[in-house]
């Protein structure tokens, strides 16, 4: 599998990685798409102290007990963890707890990659990078990065961190899919200025792009049914068309749906690796097989017209023809 370089950190990271969201609750389908992942050449794992109230980080750390230097581990945290009003956030007190408590999950005794998960209105963003440099100092992280940030949050986390000499911010980690595309518009180029890593996640729009949905179908089982995230996300019609545009589209070129939609996102030339989510070793199969397709630039641009791309991020689009006007 091709590696590429993880913003510039010069550390190699495969052009896929694979998310532990549904890891903790079979033991024996966890090791089988781990060792599935190895074999495809993934060294990136992406994981989160609240996937499965902490058994996923439990799982993947019994998982890489024996190969843990071959591999580069993200974990993240943000969301409630407890009962308790401390037990969320990205506060320095609670980022703190939720570190040590995912590196005992993890039975690591580093984080390689450590994300906040979301950015947090209420506590100081300062106190919180703050947090993540006295843990990079300590050694329980290596890098850290952020998670569901706008360009703009993402930025001044930058600013930050060169204000005060702390460790710079290597990566993000936004949504991104054929049919969720806002990401182009400020947050993809934030990444090519600043030479930051993107992992992206949700790279089948929850199930949308697989192949099985459509403007008349619509499976009772999966997330995009049974989630009411995902309902409240995809639910808009237009969503549905666009699937049946795409699936049409990968069935008449004799693709899977489900590679050719990773493909399409891996290609996109600031996209580190998308994060590939799968209940077991047949959807997973299906995903890695994204790495054998050769998306050219004319089948990028024939897929990229199945769906509309995101407005620019200023009004001023005359001047992608008129470079220099002002």
């Amino acid at each position: 599998m091709q590696q590429r370089f993880l913003g510039r950190t010069g550390v190699r990271v495969s052009g896929l990685a694979l998310g532990t969201m549904t890891f903790g609750k079979d033991a024996d389908v966890d090791a089988r798409m781990f060792a599935m992942a190895l074999d495809a050449g993934v060294n990136l794992f992406d994981c989160a102290d609240v996937y499965n109230e902490g058994a996923a980080e439990m799982s993947l750390g019994k998982l890489v007990a024996g190969c843990r230097d071959r591999i580069v581990l993200t974990s993240k945290a943000y969301f409630p963890t407890g009962e308790g009003g401390n037990d969320r956030g990205t506060s320095r007190y609670h980022l703190v707890r939720a570190v040590e408590a995912s590196l005992r999950r993890l039975a690591t005794d580093r984080i390689d990659v450590f994300f906040l998960h979301r950015f947090d209105e209420v506590t100081a963003l300062d106190e919180s990078l703050r947090a993540v440099e006295q843990l990079v100092l300590s050694g329980k992280i290596l890098y850290p990065a952020v998670s569901n940030f706008a360009a703009w949050q993402t930025a001044r986390a930058i600013g930050l961190a060169e204000r005060h000499g702390w460790q710079p911010l290597v990566c993000v980690q936004p949504m991104y899919n054929l049919a969720k595309r806002q990401a182009e518009s400020e947050i993809l180029p934030l990444c090519r200025a600043e030479r930051i890593g993107a992992l992206t996640y949700s790279p089948l729009g929850g199930g949308l792009l697989s192949g099985k949905y459509s403007r008349d179908e619509r499976p009772e089982q999966g997330r995009l049914m049974q989630w009411p995230m995902y309902r409240t996300r995809y639910g808009a019609t237009e969503y549905y068309d666009l699937a049946e545009r795409f699936t049409a589209f990968a069935r008449e070129r004799s693709f899977e749906p489900t590679a050719l939609a990773i493909a399409w996102v891996a290609s996109h030339p600031d996209v580190t690796a998308p994060i590939l989510g799968a209940r077991g070793p047949e959807q997973l199969a299906a995903c890695l097989r994204a790495a054998q397709i050769d998306m050219t630039p004319e089948l990028r641009a024939e897929l990229s017209a199945l769906s509309p791309a995101p407005p620019p991020a200023t009004d001023r689009n005359e001047e992608g023809h008129a470079l220099g006007s002002r």
